[in-house]
């Protein structure tokens, strides 16, 4: 089943030895269309800090509670990786925080995580999907403040519409173009 991201809002983020923090935002890959790191705040235990959980470690949440699990323990949050949530996150900032908690690269393969279409399947068995730097150089996620209009801040992710009306629009024009008899 789908679901909107608003539902993820202010989530616990429980690790598998305790409460994380609240998930309190994305980052939203505009090429991909996917969420790629959740951006959790993890209160009075960890001074406030913000980290970044990928989506790979996220198990079934329970939404009756909005409790969100990952397979991850406190002590990993605790000595993972800082990151500057301000600003885009490099290959390499992604690279030293995926490698860190031992998962595999997302953008080696051909579905929008490694050879599949969800994150999850990144977890387990991954020794297929090799960590490299091919086609990894340049790219760079870009934060987004992607909130509801319930709460009266902008949606920014005009980018990725536009990006998606070229593509329709292109795709339109060959069909077009296609179908013409010479």
């Amino acid at each position: 089943m789908l679901r909107s991201m608003k539902d993820l809002e202010n989530c616990a983020i429980a690790a598998t030895d305790g409460v994380i923090g609240k998930e309190k935002d994305f980052l939203f890959d505009d090429l991909a269309w996917v969420i790629r790191y959740f951006v959790v705040e993890t209160g009075s235990w960890l001074s406030s800090r913000q980290v970044l959980i990928s989506p790979i470690a996220v198990q079934k949440p329970n939404w009756i509670e909005k409790i969100l699990p990952v397979l991850i323990s406190k002590e990993q949050v605790k000595n993972s990786p800082t990151i500057d949530n301000d600003k885009p996150v490099s290959r390499q900032n992604e690279a030293s925080l995926l490698d860190y908690y031992g998962y595999p690269y997302y953008w080696v393969g051909e579905g929008f995580w490694g050879g599949g279409i969800y994150p999850y399947l990144l977890y387990r068995d991954h020794q297929h999907l090799p960590h490299t730097e091919a086609g990894a150089r340049s790219a760079q996620l870009t934060h987004h403040n992607v909130k509801s209009e319930d709460n009266k801040k902008p949606i920014q992710i005009y980018a990725v519409a536009k990006r998606l009306l070229a593509i329709i629009l292109m795709q339109m024009m060959v069909i077009l173009v296609m179908s013409l008899d010479y």
